[in-house]
């Protein structure tokens, strides 16, 4: 009785002894990373040019686009600024926050998978 497994059904190469044939293992899948979303919430005591310079320079927004989320942030309380990996985000998050307290302004930012 031969010990094949059943997956290497009774086919035979022209040349190859049926004990000596050679298993390929599966391919394994891969996901892609989570992502998360870059949240920017609205205070009443951090200036509004403060927070277009925050999303220029950490999120490498135009000045124009930087000001229409800006809007967005003050009218509606938050906006996404954007979709990152989790190291990303995190970084991101982190570099806002230490950014706003060492000028002295409240302002919040977070991330939430998306």
């Amino acid at each position: 009785m031969s010990l094949r497994p059943l997956y290497m059904a009774d086919r035979k190469e022209p040349g190859r002894d049926s004990e000596t044939a050679v298993i390929a293992k599966p391919k394994a899948k891969t996901e892609r990373p989570p992502l998360y979303k870059v949240l920017l919430l609205n205070d009443d005591y951090t200036p509004m040019e403060f927070v277009v310079h925050v999303l220029e320079r950490f999120f490498g927004l135009s000045h124009a686009h930087a000001f229409e989320l800006m809007l967005t942030v003050h009218k509606k309380g938050l906006a996404v600024v954007g979709v990152f990996s989790h190291e990303v985000a995190e970084t991101k998050v982190a570099q806002v926050m230490d950014f706003a307290r060492r000028h002295q302004h409240p302002l919040q930012c977070t991330m939430e998978r998306e």
